[in-house]
């Protein structure tokens, strides 16, 4: 189905192709190509707001993710019965906050891949309120990284590295 890449903000440049070409082999190496996802790009002010609304924190964050299908289990595909069910969610990537928290030997899209694998990983149930639901989350963004570096000649790490060390 259809990986949906906007940009609804000015603060940062942003080229979506780079993006969505490393988002659709993060899809494939999830085996999710045939579900819909939305990827929204926003700046500090759009997902301070959202962090409000939804999570009661009135700062800006990097990502936020809300899925279309409740209730997946860590590593289990959701199971639609409906055609028009094929979706993830949508992921609302905070792009000025991520672009002011790069370290100068960063790459920024490498960064925004590794966000939006974050929050992708969300969508199919991972979390991180334990250290055990911290270490299954970290050891598939581990794989799912390690596998598109592979596949594209990068280094990527897991955004979720250093949570509980």
């Amino acid at each position: 189905m259809s990986l949906v890449l906007r940009n609804l903000q000015r603060a940062v440049p942003i080229r979506r192709a780079p993006l969505r070409k490393k988002l659709e082999i993060v899809r494939s190496i999830l085996g999710v190509q045939k579900f819909d996802l939305a990827i929204i790009c926003v700046d500090n002010k759009s997902i301070q707001h959202i962090n409000k609304i939804y999570r009661e924190k009135n700062l800006p964050t990097d990502v936020l993710s809300f899925p279309f299908h409740e209730n997946v289990k860590a590593g289990e595909l959701p199971q639609p019965d409906f055609p028009d069910d094929y979706n993830l969610g949508d992921i609302f990537l905070g792009v000025e906050y991520i672009f002011q928290q790069c370290k100068r030997n960063e790459d920024y899209y490498d960064v925004l891949t590794v966000t939006a694998t974050h929050g992708l990983c969300h969508l199919l149930g991972f979390t991180h309120s334990t250290e055990a639901e911290w270490q299954k989350m970290y050891q598939k963004e581990k794989q799912v990284l390690e596998e598109l570096s592979r596949r594209t000649g990068t280094s990527l790490q897991p955004l979720s590295r250093g949570l509980f060390w």
